[in-house]
């Protein structure tokens, strides 16, 4: 950990923030950019119902990709987020149906399962990786197909619906012409932002991606951060699948098909390193918000599917190209 008490160390941390704040203002001005671009060739985008639109679109990638960004810190990678919003919004929907309960009962249990059933499939990825030293990949890779499959058997391959009025109501309601699903989302990015600052847990995040063996050295119980890491993911799937069970009034077993590369690419467009130790939530926001411009502007301007996959094919590509110069910048 940084000792600030030594003015070498104090100057490096200030230089290493002053880059953090130049790295996610260069993704702000990324962001403009496409904003004054489609403004000029889309005479809707700038439109009310448009920002709505985008600001919903949005919420479900953001959320992911905030518990994302804790996993990539500490150098690791989930690829079973998608498929663990689908179990635990079929856990969620099984919940919010069972009979005999009032509305507010159902919802309340539906909220919980759903969040339960992410952190289950969180803590599960992050022991099994962790214990034995197993790369993420391979462990989120299984739970992908875990998750699904469990999906599909507690559906029985069906569709959930007929929920509560309230909670629907919940999934199109506005506050000043802002959807509070995103506002929720909101709150999550600041939520996550004073952890990754101002906690211990937060700074140990960045130390395991930066030298995981040096917090051993110094201590720390390197496991239980990492499980951390991916519990927090794994709850952020959970959340997700209640706002999308919100905004749809569905659960589907085979929702949130590729989800997980959509988050991944939020949280390296970002500025998060894919090594570890570097990045921000707040470059994460930014992250999803070029990603969900990007696909709203690509539509308005008429452009097919297809070619909307490439230009974002393409972007990821550019920004995993300049975090291999941020990190050989970092390291001089």
């Amino acid at each position: 950990m940084t000792d600030t008490t030594n003015p070498t160390h104090a100057a490096r941390a200030h230089r290493f923030s002053l880059r953090s704040i130049l790295n996610n203002a260069g993704i702000g001005l990324a962001l403009l950019a496409i904003i004054l671009f489609f403004s000029v060739f889309t005479e809707h985008f700038l439109t009310s119902n448009n920002i709505t639109n985008i600001l919903t679109q949005i919420t479900i990638n953001l959320i992911l990709a905030v518990g994302m960004t804790f996993v990539i810190l500490i150098g690791g990678i989930d690829l079973s987020v998608g498929s663990v919003m689908a179990l635990a919004a079929v856990v969620a929907g099984k919940a919010i149906t069972m009979p005999g309960l009032g509305d507010g009962e159902a919802i309340i249990l539906a909220i919980l399962a759903g969040m339960l059933a992410g952190v289950v499939c969180g803590i599960f990825n992050g022991v099994v990786s962790a214990f034995w030293a197993l790369p993420s990949f391979i462990i989120t890779l299984g739970m992908l197909n875990i998750a699904r499959g469990a999906a599909l058997h507690i559906s029985d391959a069906q569709t959930i619906y007929s929920f509560p009025f309230a909670f629907e109501e919940f999934g199109s309601a506005m506050i000043y012409g802002i959807p509070i699903v995103f506002l929720v989302a909101l709150a999550m990015v600041v939520v996550a932002w004073f952890i990754l600052n101002f906690t211990v847990f937060g700074r140990l995040i960045y130390g395991i991606g930066n030298n995981e063996e040096a917090v051993r050295l110094a201590g720390h119980p390197v496991f239980w951060y990492k499980v951390g890491a991916f519990t927090i993911c794994g709850l952020c799937a959970g959340i997700a699948a209640i706002i999308y069970m919100a905004r749809l009034n569905i659960a589907s077993p085979i929702a949130g098909i590729a989800f997980e590369l959509n988050a991944i690419a939020a949280v390296i467009i970002g500025g998060t390193s894919l090594s570890g130790g570097r990045g921000s939530v707040i470059g994460t926001l930014l992250g999803a918000f070029i990603i969900g411009v990007l696909a709203n502007g690509l539509i308005l301007i008429g452009l097919n599917d297809f070619m909307r996959q490439m230009i974002t094919g393409v972007v990821i590509i550019i920004a995993v190209i300049l975090d291999y110069y941020r990190a050989k910048y970092a390291s001089k």
